[in-house]
């Protein structure tokens, strides 16, 4: 029983790349007007450290593209090559933008270290430099909660990383602004030590997004709160009298789940698989972010060993029981014959035609079980029904 991506899920999909291109296509203009304003004025005000601030934020063009892409094609619904759906791309360039986080910072740290080790000094700049780079902070800063506001609502862990990423630009244009602050104060080694600091906390929030990424690359569980409210509704299920087997999985923000649930084992199947559609419902409703669920009925713990598997087949205990019973209730007098596998032994209803007559000192039961040479059927019930 398996709840795949129906149009809720797949709306919810098209909604979240709508948002995401929305917030990056914002992002990627923004990107596009600072990097010209930072080269124009890092050229007019003498500063290295600017024009390179711009080019980053040119750079920061090619890594909105890709967040466009991947946010495309990881909203695509599931197809027969990809029968869960495509969420694992945007995971994965997820990982691609946290690592680019984390040398970003790397890169600060490392240019910081080095003014610091080879004592450069800064020249005198044009104030214009500090306006720029103020705008690019502002602006950037301004990118960074809009942005991550969108990925909250979406649950995008890629527009998350992009936001961020918005963030180490602001960064670096403090850094720049330090720097020229400090240069005009005669503080040479300002910007290098601010600069050291806010390397660190971006390489910290690059790793903390690649580490959470590629743990659902690798199909981790989701978290214990989320785990215990599943087992919660499920077990409340009215039907349902105990569970085993829960295993869950996250992509791209959906969660996976698979489970075997216990039953009376002599329910009938309809009424199992009720109750299993009732479960999936219930699932479903409490937690939007399931996207995909495979129920499993069992009407007994077989967790460890599943303890019928060798008993004889369906076909095999009918041929058998009408050889040994064809003198005391001729195969034409049975109706159904219904056996519910449990414990490693047989339990079988037997339903006969009421037309069938039957005369004897001992009941039919224990006639039928006396004249059984199965040694794994463990009770024999005798029900009357209408003749078919």
């Amino acid at each position: 029983m398996i709840l795949r991506e129906n149009s809720q899920t797949t709306t919810t999909a098209n909604k979240r790349y709508r948002a995401a291109k929305k917030a990056t296509l914002v992002g990627a203009l923004v990107n596009l007007l600072l990097g010209s304003l930072k080269i124009a004025v890092g050229f007019i005000g003498h500063s290295h450290a600017l024009i390179a601030d711009g080019l980053h934020s040119f750079s920061d063009l090619l890594t909105d593209a890709l967040v466009v892409w991947a946010s495309r094609f990881g909203s695509e619904k599931a197809d027969k090559e990809h029968p869960y759906g495509h969420g694992r791309i945007e995971t994965a360039f997820t990982v691609g933008l946290a690592v680019l986080l984390t040398a970003v910072g790397a890169g600060i740290v490392w240019d910081a270290t080095w003014d610091i080790a080879t004592a450069t000094s800064k020249s005198p700049l044009s104030y214009w430099v500090l306006v720029a780079a103020g705008i690019s902070v502002l602006a950037n800063e301004a990118l960074y909660h809009y942005t991550l506001r969108v990925a909250n609502k979406v649950a995008s862990n890629l527009l998350k990383a992009n936001a961020w990423h918005h963030r180490s630009d602001a960064a670096s244009s403090i850094v720049v602004l330090i720097g020229a602050s400090g240069a005009m104060l005669n503080i040479p080694y300002l910007d290098a030590l601010a600069a050291i600091i806010v390397g660190i906390l971006i390489i910290r929030m690059g790793i903390s997004l690649g580490w959470s990424n590629i743990c659902e690359l690798i199909d981790t569980a989701v978290d214990e709160q989320t785990l215990r409210q599943i087992k919660e509704m499920i077990t409340t299920t009215p039907g349902v009298n105990t569970l085993h087997q829960l295993r869950t999985r996250s992509m791209a923000g959906n969660i996976l789940l698979d489970v075997h649930i216990l039953v009376d084992p002599f329910l009938s199947v309809s009424e199992g698989h009720f109750i299993g559609d009732q479960v999936r419902l219930r699932l479903h409703q409490q937690f939007q972010s399931i996207r995909d669920i495979t129920i499993h009925i069992d009407p007994e713990d077989d967790e460890k060993y599943p303890p019928s598997l060798y008993l004889p087949s369906r076909a095999e205990v009918v041929q058998q029981l009408a050889e040994n019973w064809k003198a005391i209730l001729p195969a034409e007098y049975i109706n159904h014959l219904h056996l519910h596998y449990l414990a490693g032994q047989i339990h079988i209803e037997v339903w006969i035609k009421h037309s069938f007559s039957y005369q004897s000192d001992k009941s039919l039961e224990q006639q039928l079980q006396e004249n059984t040479s199965l040694t794994c059927i463990k009770t024999i019930t005798c029900l009357k029904g209408f003749d078919t």
